[in-house]
C-alpha cells in the first residue's frame, strides 16, 4: 500500500474523529445517556425496548436511527459520492453539521429528545461525507471497522504477509482522535454541561468556512 495520502486527508480524519468523540460523550453524559455517533448499540437497545414493550424508548430510539440516516442522506445529496476528493461541497456539509450541533445545545438544556436527534443527524452527515480514499476506509464516527482493520493487520503480520501500512496508520489515528475527543468532551461537559458542544460546533463551522474560502481562493487564482 505505497500510495501516499494527502495531508488534508490525515488532518481531516483526525479532526472529525475528535469531533465525533466529543459529541458522543456529551450524548452519553446527557439526560438520556444515549450514544449519538454510532447506531449499533441504539439498534440493540431498540430490540430490547420492543421486547419489553417500552414504547417511549422505542420512539426515541427509532428517532435516533432515522435522524442519523437523514444526516447521511443530506450528505449524499450534497456530495453525491463516497470517495474523498477536493472540490466537492465539504464546506457546506461541515457548516450544516455545525448548525445542527448548535441547535442541539438549547434542546439538550430543555431535556428534549430533539437535542439527541440533532446531534445524531450531525454525526450521520459527518460519517457519510466520505468513506474511502484510495482504498483506505475513512469512517470518523465509530471505531468497530478501525479495530477490525488493526486486528487483520496483526494477523497478517503474524503470518508474514505484507502490511497495509497506510490503512493501519489511518485506523490508529482515527481511534486516537476519537479517544482524545472523548476525553476533551468529558472534561468540557463537567465545566460547561451542554455548552461543551460549542467546541465541536466551532471546529466544524470554522473548518467548513475555511474550506469554502480555500475553494474561492483557488478559483480566483486560475
Amino acid at each position: 500500500m505505497g500510495i501516499r495520502l494527502p495531508t488534508w486527508v490525515w488532518i481531516g480524519a483526525v479532526a472529525l474523529s475528535c469531533v465525533a468523540g466529543m459529541v458522543n460523550v456529551v450524548g452519553f453524559l446527557g439526560f438520556e445517556h444515549q450514544a449519538v455517533s454510532h447506531m449499533t448499540g441504539s439498534t440493540s437497545q431498540l430490540g430490547m425496548a420492543l421486547a419489553q414493550g417500552d414504547w417511549r424508548a422505542v420512539g426515541h430510539l427509532w428517532g435516533l436511527l432515522i435522524a442519523f440516516s437523514l444526516g447521511a442522506m443530506v450528505s449524499g445529496l450534497l456530495i453525491q459520492d463516497s470517495a474523498l476528493q477536493l472540490g466537492r461541497r465539504y464546506g457546506v456539509a461541515l457548516a450544516l453539521e455545525s448548525l445542527l450541533l448548535l441547535a442541539a445545545i438549547p434542546l439538550f438544556k430543555q431535556h428534549q429528545i430533539w437535542g439527541a436527534l440533532a446531534a445524531a443527524m450531525a454525526c450521520g452527515l459527518q460519517n457519510a461525507m466520505a468513506t474511502t480514499f484510495s482504498g483506505a476506509v475513512v469512517r470518523t464516527t465509530h471505531l468497530s471497522g478501525m479495530f477490525t482493520d488493526l486486528g487483520i493487520g496483526l494477523g497478517h503480520l503474524l503470518r508474514g504477509l505484507p502490511l497495509q501500512v497506510r490503512r493501519l496508520t489511518l485506523s490508529g489515528l482515527i481511534i486516537s482522535g476519537f479517544l482524545a475527543g472523548g476525553m476533551i468532551g468529558a472534561w468540557l461537559f463537567v465545566r460547561w454541561q451542554y455548552d461543551a458542544l460549542l467546541a465541536p460546533a466551532l471546529l466544524t463551522g470554522l473548518t467548513g468556512l475555511g474550506y469554502v474560502s480555500y475553494q474561492q481562493w483557488a478559483r480566483w487564482r486560475r
